[in-house]
């Protein structure tokens, strides 16, 4: 079996009747988002209507699949996609040590070997882990290119005072993480408080420096989907490279639903603008099928473009698991153990 490519190109969904090869998109030059004043009037005007979001979410698993080679090509694509995580409390240096070993080689030889890729450079975007191993990660990817980012701000309530929270953020970069991802207070959201919140996203952005800010949102406690348009908006006017829906430690995480508002908020923020935001969807996403639901919501809203690392990332702890098995299976029609793959 021979995959071609695994890149833009790769991941175009094709219906179950025909599959043909796209051709690449253009290289598009890409600008950090430089923030922008506060506009309450655009806040205030922005409204997202649930059940229209439901209905088009719902169609996007029924009406997109990808199949033998293409699916194999996707996946590939997908790991790319990903920030490898472990955020538990009983982290170790040694366990992260061991998820960086595994982001330097995410995928078995003899399984990119039999998919014709083992010429690819396929590797997660980031590693992903607390303030106290951002040292251990940045020793141990050291060359590869593999980004450390770390969760800051009193991750994951944010309620610690705006000082401390800073000076976290601060450490971080110190210690050599250049992806920070920022939690919101969600109280801000609740009461309406879209000052408070663009001035804290703001003085964020500002100490994160050179280091690329995902602002997490916490969208499972947001209440509507109008909140969280509304504060997906507001951390993009503060600076924000990313918007990102969860901790991964809230009763409800990401959901198609929910990304399909950040995602057309992030639309429409380019078209205003000019500027490009990544989203990154985290918590449960731990099967290839559903990564392959996002890719297609990210490729149908925003266009295949966006499917590219600096524009698009899966917060995901044991995805790789089930991606790697997935890939098993498309040589030998087989589903392999998951001791066969493991992460730590």
């Amino acid at each position: 079996m021979e995959l071609r490519v695994v890149d833009q190109a790769a991941t175009k969904p094709v219906t179950k009747a025909k599959a043909s090869a796209p051709a690449a998109p253009e290289a598009v030059p890409h600008r950090r988002n430089p923030g922008y004043p506060l506009d309450l009037d655009w806040v205030e005007r922005t409204v997202m209507n649930r059940s229209a979001l439901e209905r088009r979410a719902a169609t996007l698993p029924a009406r997109r699949t990808v199949k033998k080679d293409w699916q194999a090509a996707w996946l590939l694509k997908a790991i790319t996609l990903m920030d490898l995580t472990t955020l538990n409390s009983d982290d170790t240096p040694g366990r992260v040590e061991r998820l960086c070993a595994k982001a330097r080689h995410p995928v078995r030889a003899d399984i990119l070997e039999g998919l014709g890729a083992s010429g690819l450079d396929v590797k997660p975007a980031a590693v992903c882990v607390y303030h106290a191993f951002v040292k251990t990660a940045v020793a141990a990817l050291k060359g590869t290119g593999i980004n450390v980012a770390a969760v800051s701000t009193a991750f994951p309530h944010g309620l610690a005072p705006l000082s401390t929270r800073l000076a976290e953020i601060e450490a971080s970069v110190a210690d050599g993480a250049n992806e920070i991802d920022i939690v919101i207070e969600r109280g801000m959201v609740l009461t309406g408080d879209w000052q408070g919140l663009y001035d804290e996203v703001k003085a964020m952005r500002k100490v994160c420096g050179d280091a690329h800010i995902k602002t997490i949102l916490g969208t499972g406690e947001l209440a509507t989907q109008t909140n969280v348009a509304k504060a997906s908006l507001v951390c993009m006017l503060a600076g924000a490279d990313f918007i990102k829906t969860s901790t991964g430690k809230e009763k409800v995480n990401a959901n198609l639903v929910t990304s399909l508002a950040m995602v057309r908020m992030i639309r429409w923020f380019h078209e205003e603008t000019g500027i490009e935001i990544g989203y990154k969807p985290a918590g449960g996403i731990a099967s290839a099928k559903l990564a392959l639901d996002y890719m297609a919501l990210i490729k149908e809203e925003l266009g295949v473009h966006w499917l590219q690392p600096h524009l698009f990332r899966f917060g995901a702890s044991s995805l790789l698991t089930d991606i790697e098995r997935q890939l098993e299976h498309t040589l030998t029609g087989h589903y392999a153990a998951d001791y066969r793959m493991p992460m730590v």
